[in-house]
C-alpha cells in the first residue's frame, strides 16, 4: 500500500475535482506522489470522457458578463453532474472562461462557439474536453446568449448559498434604467416567461391551448354558446402566465409587466433565461 494521508487524498480531491475512490487509486499507482497522482487522473479521465457522455449533466452555474459601458452582454451554462465539481474553483473558472471568450468573440451560434479557439491552438470543444478529462465528470456547454446595443443587464440568483448561481437572466432595454432591468430580470428569473410579446408565441402553440381549452370546456359540459367566450379566457390566461409583457410584475401585482414599463418609459427588447439543467 502506497505511503498517503486523508491531507493528500484532500489536496489531490481540492486539484482535480475527482471523486474519492479515484484519488485514493490515483495515489496509489502514484505512491503518493501528488503531482503524478493529478497526472493519472487526466489520463485516466481523457479515456473515460466517451463512457461519460450517457451520463446526465444537471448541475453546473450560469455565468454572465457585461460590458463596462452596459451596451452588451453574455450569458452562458455550463453543466456538469454534481454540486461538488460545481462548488470547484476548476469548474467555476472554466465557466467563466467560456463568458469571457463568448463576450469577446461574438460567435453567431454554438457551433462556432465550439469551434474557435478559446487557448492558441485549443478550441472551445477541445478546452471542455479537457475539463471533462481534468475533473471526472461530464462537462456540457450546450447554450449561450449574447444581446447588444441599447442598455444590457443581467441577474444571477443562487438557489444554495454554497453553489454557485444556477439561474441567471439576461435582459436589453432600448435605453438606460439600471433599476428597471434590474426588477424585470428578477422578476424573470422567478415567474419564468417563455415569450416576450404574444406575437413571439408560435401559432401552433396557440392553437394547441385553442384547442385544449374547447376540449376541456366541453368536457366540463359549458353550454356550446359559451363556448368562444370561455376558450378565449383560457388563451388570454395561458398568454399571461407565460408571456413575459402580459405577467402580473412580481413586486406589484395589481400591474403588468408591460405597465410597469410603460409608466418607466422604457422598452424591453430581449431576455433570456437559464436555469441549470432546465
Amino acid at each position: 500500500m502506497a505511503n498517503f494521508t486523508a491531507a493528500d487524498v484532500k489536496k489531490l480531491r481540492e486539484l482535480s475535482g475527482a471523486g474519492m475512490m479515484d484519488c485514493k487509486k490515483a495515489l496509489d499507482e502514484a505512491e503518493g506522489d501528488v503531482a503524478k497522482a493529478v497526472e493519472i487522473l487526466r489520463v485516466k479521465g481523457q479515456k473515460g470522457v466517451a463512457k461519460r457522455e450517457g451520463r446526465t449533466a444537471s448541475n453546473g452555474a450560469v455565468v454572465a458578463r457585461i460590458a463596462d459601458d452596459a451596451t452588451s452582454g453574455v450569458l452562458v451554462e455550463l453543466k456538469c453532474e454534481t454540486d461538488f465539481v460545481a462548488k470547484g474553483e476548476k469548474f467555476q473558472a472554466a465557466a467563466a472562461a467560456v463568458a469571457e471568450h463568448v463576450f469577446a468573440t461574438a460567435p453567431a451560434d454554438l457551433e462556432t462557439l465550439l469551434a474557435s479557439e478559446i487557448e492558441p491552438g485549443k478550441t472551445v470543444q477541445q478546452f471542455v474536453d479537457e475539463a471533462n478529462a481534468t475533473l471526472g465528470e461530464k462537462i456540457v456547454l450546450d447554450r449561450f446568449a449574447r444581446f447588444t446595443g441599447g442598455y444590457v443587464a443581467s441577474y444571477l440568483h443562487r438557489t444554495m448559498p454554497d453553489l454557485p448561481p444556477q439561474v441567471g437572466v439576461l435582459v436589453a432595454l432600448e435605453a438606460e434604467n439600471a433599476q428597471v432591468a434590474k426588477d424585470v430580470a428578477q422578476h424573470i428569473a422567478a415567474f419564468q416567461p417563455a415569450y416576450l410579446t404574444r406575437e413571439d408565441v408560435p401559432a401552433d402553440v396557440v392553437e394547441n391551448e385553442r384547442r385544449i381549452a374547447e376540449a376541456t370546456a366541453k368536457e366540463e359540459g359549458k353550454p356550446e354558446a359559451a363556448l368562444p367566450r370561455i376558450v378565449e379566457g383560457r388563451v388570454n390566461g395561458f398568454f399571461k402566465e407565460n408571456v413575459l409583457l402580459d405577467q402580473p410584475f412580481a413586486k406589484d401585482n395589481k400591474k403588468t409587466v408591460q405597465k410597469v414599463l410603460t409608466e418607466a418609459g422604457a422598452t424591453l427588447t430581449s431576455f433570456a433565461r437559464f436555469r441549470v439543467g432546465s
